[in-house]
């Protein structure tokens, strides 16, 4: 049972490292309101997690095997909300009030996106509706579930990949934040938005072509 679960380990660990859609909105939260609204997003996320891994081990998930366009149905929204959120960092970048000065504007709206509710709702939302993260319960996880397993066996395996996965989105935004702390030059920090919402465009572009 051990080395399975650390063959488990070393598989999540593959996982969680590759940056992806929670990624992205995590660094958009540190950028646009620092340290702490990444660390909100990050734990949004890990709420999430918790949710679809609960559901999991319910065994309401495995109802989605009946119903496969539920699983569409949640791509379509997953793309289109990071579309969504993709489009509001370009909006919150070039005001179309402040066309001529983008970069001022970019500072002064620096405390209207990215408040704590928000960047706690924006990493929820995205991995709620992140059928990946359904799949990897569903598909992964019982792999390394050994036969006659404790009755709590399952849950360590979810808490290790949602621990797993917030101290590394938590990492994510450590890093991006003391990026943006040592490189607060305007056009660095308009690089890095443009970056970010250019990363989200495409993710969701990505999702609905595997449609």
């Amino acid at each position: 049972m051990a080395s399975l679960y650390v063959a488990y380990l070393a598989a999540t660990l593959v996982l969680v490292l590759a940056p992806g859609a929670t990624t992205a909105v995590v660094v958009r939260n540190t950028l646009a309101a620092g340290h702490r609204a990444g660390l909100l997003a990050a734990l949004g996320a890990a709420v999430a997690n918790t949710a679809h891994a609960t559901l999991a081990g319910l065994g309401l998930w495995v109802l989605l095997g009946r119903w496969p366009l539920v699983l569409d149905a949640m791509r379509v929204g997953g793309a289109g909300y990071l579309a969504w959120l993709g489009l509001r960092s370009l909006a919150r970048i070039w005001p179309s009030r402040q066309r001529r000065a983008p970069l001022e504007g970019l500072a002064a709206q620096e405390g209207s996106s990215g408040t704590p509710p928000a960047s706690f709702v924006e990493g929820f939302g995205i991995n709620i509706l992140n059928p990946a993260i359904i799949s990897f319960y569903l598909a992964v996880v019982p792999t390394f579930v050994p036969p006659s397993p404790p009755p709590y066996y399952f849950a360590i395996l979810a808490a290790t990949h949602i621990v797993l996965a917030f101290v590394c989105h938590a990492g994510w935004a450590t890093a991006f934040h003391a990026l943006r702390v040592l490189i607060a030059r305007p056009r660095v920090r308009l690089t890095l938005e443009l970056a970010s919402a250019g990363a989200m465009l495409w993710l969701a572009a990505r999702v609905l072509g595997r449609l």
